[in-house]
């Protein structure tokens, strides 16, 4: 297959950021007509302008080496998966984070809600999710397979929206196949109709019921590495349930002393 030229991809990235060409050229202080240029193929750019652009559209690091390399360049961004010794500050880094959660469940994902860690707390999470689900485990899948979460989840239309609307986010905001495949995957599992949050609640909760019948209620938070350059670690994000609730904080607690005791 023939890699796409420059100027398409670019053009790609400038529309799915909404804007022109001329809107483009201002934010990068070049002339419109250099960007034209540079989009029909009459201009190669420089590797500095190709950062200088990537900058304006906010295109991720991987991504960035994706644009240098069809602009004929060498990547910038070193792409190394989350084993590498390099990077054991990072892994360092998100088991502590996961830790430092507990008795709270906790999980690290990749760019495509695949699970990279979970704390010991995250069983509760995972109670009766078929095994399968579980052999390489992708947060979305878990959360929204009918052989998941699914069945346990008290406000379940509720959770589904705010779920897939964050992934159609992430879908328009990285244009990524595998996210756009694992949107239609999780829009196509079976559910009540998806419920807009009330705009006067705080936050969306999840409401869970464990396999005891109790329930428990989350709010949930995101972790990210700011100043990361490599992507791998630019595109970890960590997730946290805190207890919504004095009952659930509780609950967790207990939970947390009697698999201590187990042990």
């Amino acid at each position: 297959m023939t890699a796409p030229a420059f100027g398409d991809v670019l053009r790609t990235w400038r529309r799915r950021r909404r804007l022109s060409q001329l809107d483009l050229a201002i934010e990068a202080d070049v002339s419109a007509r250099h960007v034209s240029f540079i989009e029909t193929g009459r201009s190669a750019p420089s590797r500095a302008m190709v950062l200088r652009l990537a900058d304006v559209l906010d295109v991720p690091p991987r991504e960035r080496n994706q644009l240098l390399m069809a602009a004929g360049l060498a990547p910038v961004y070193p792409e190394r998966s989350l084993d590498d010794p390099e990077l054991t500050a990072v892994r360092d880094g998100v088991q502590r984070v996961l830790s430092a959660y507990e008795p709270y469940p906790c999980v690290a994902v990749d760019r495509h809600w695949n699970l990279v860690s979970a704390n010991a707390a995250t069983s509760v999470l995972l109670d009766g999710v078929a095994p399968a689900l579980l052999e390489r485990p992708n947060a979305l899948r878990l959360a929204l397979h009918p052989d998941g979460l699914a069945p346990r989840i008290k406000n379940l239309g509720q959770w589904r929206h705010h779920l897939i609307e964050r992934l159609r986010r992430e879908v328009a905001a990285s244009g990524s196949d595998e996210l756009t495949a694992l949107l239609a995957e999780v829009e196509s599992y079976p559910g009540p109709s998806m419920e807009s949050p009330d705009p006067g609640v705080v936050a969306v909760p999840l409401e869970l019921c464990t396999a005891d019948g109790d329930l428990l209620t989350f709010l949930s938070t995101v972790t990210t590495f700011g100043t990361a350059l490599d992507p791998t670690a630019a595109e970890l994000s960590i997730e946290a349930f805190l207890p919504a609730d004095e009952p659930t904080a509780a609950a967790l607690v207990c939970r947390s002393a009697s698999q201590g005791s187990q042990q």
